[in-house]
């Protein structure tokens, strides 16, 4: 890797390799890039109609990450297929709710661009990674629970990263899913976060098993109320400018974690230019053929008047 520039999010003109990306992931299940999860919420959305609502029910007691006890990384660490998945529960479970459960964050680097199998099926390169996670198993304390996760990530300068929305009309990647959520850094994106706005309730993410994923706006918070990272210390020294926005899945009705006790959800952290999708083969061959169709026909009716057999009046000319 290549000499950086002064520490800031991203790595300026590094360019890491995803051996190095998954080294560095390795070293803690935080400070990924400058990112932090810092707790899993669960609501009671029971009695709660509007899907819209903030929080979306009853809040139960968070559980804190930081207290979390995590499986040793090499266990789990594949050099070969470039992924690791960090494990963990709470120290401290009175209530047993995750007595035959966990928390998982799966990290998978990438050599070459391209999309994974699975929904939601972003576009990387060797310049990003996937994090995925699962929660599976845990008992949870309400009939109908939502969860969410609150994530604390560096600001730049005096100023939080902007989240934007894309939209489009080819879902062909992530069916029913027309939406791009993605947080950068600057107005020339030195690092960014990438999402679909949905999860999943079952293993093989179908369509059927999609949970919508609000995000919540990115506002400042002070730096004292977060835990400190080695990594992001190392990386991008004591910076005091910290961020925090709040990701919630699922909503009171339809499909939910209370269907088979799991939730996964996926995002991909980045450097440099965040990649673009294009228009799917599938989309431009229906474009093709919604635009070229009635432009055929009119030319094949136009051909047919020029050339087609003409009519001669019965009537003759009067002199």
């Amino acid at each position: 890797m290549r000499s950086c520039e002064e520490p800031r999010w991203g790595w300026g003109r590094c360019d890491p390799s995803p051996i190095l990306f998954l080294s560095l992931l390795s070293a803690a299940p935080f400070g990924l890039l400058g990112e932090e999860t810092r707790q899993l919420f669960e609501f009671d959305s029971t009695n709660s109609s509007d899907t819209a609502a903030k929080p979306p029910g009853k809040p139960y007691p968070p559980y804190a990450l930081a207290d979390f006890s995590w499986n040793n990384i090499t266990d789990s660490l594949d050099p070969a297929a470039l992924n690791a998945t960090f494990r963990g529960h709470p120290n401290h479970d009175p209530t047993r709710a995750f007595a035959n459960g966990s928390l998982a964050f799966r990290v998978q680097a990438f050599s070459r661009s391209g999309r994974q199998a699975q929904p939601p099926r972003l576009l990387h390169t060797v310049d990003t990674c996937q994090l995925e996670v699962a929660l599976t198993g845990v008992s949870p304390r309400g009939n109908r629970s939502l969860f969410g996760l609150e994530v604390a990530t560096l600001g730049q300068g005096s100023d939080c990263p902007s989240l934007r929305e894309q939209h489009s009309i080819d879902d062909e990647y992530a069916p029913a899913v027309f939406q791009l959520d993605q947080l950068v850094w600057g107005s020339l994106p030195s690092g960014f976060v990438q999402w679909r706005p949905v999860a999943f309730s079952q293993r093989q993410r179908s369509r059927e098993s999609a949970l919508p994923c609000q995000a919540s706006p990115v506002y400042p918070t002070l730096a004292y109320l977060l835990p400190q990272s080695p990594i992001v210390r190392a990386f991008f020294g004591s910076q005091n400018n910290f961020c925090v926005f709040n990701l919630t899945f699922g909503a009171s009705t339809g499909p939910g974690y209370w269907d088979q006790h799991y939730l996964s959800w996926s995002m991909l952290l980045g450097v440099g230019t965040p990649p673009v999708d294009a228009l799917s083969p599938l989309v431009i061959g229906i474009m093709v053929v919604a635009l070229g169709a009635p432009g055929l026909m009119l030319l094949a009716g136009g051909l047919f008047l020029l050339l087609g057999p003409k009519k001669y009046s019965e009537y003759q000319p009067i002199n």
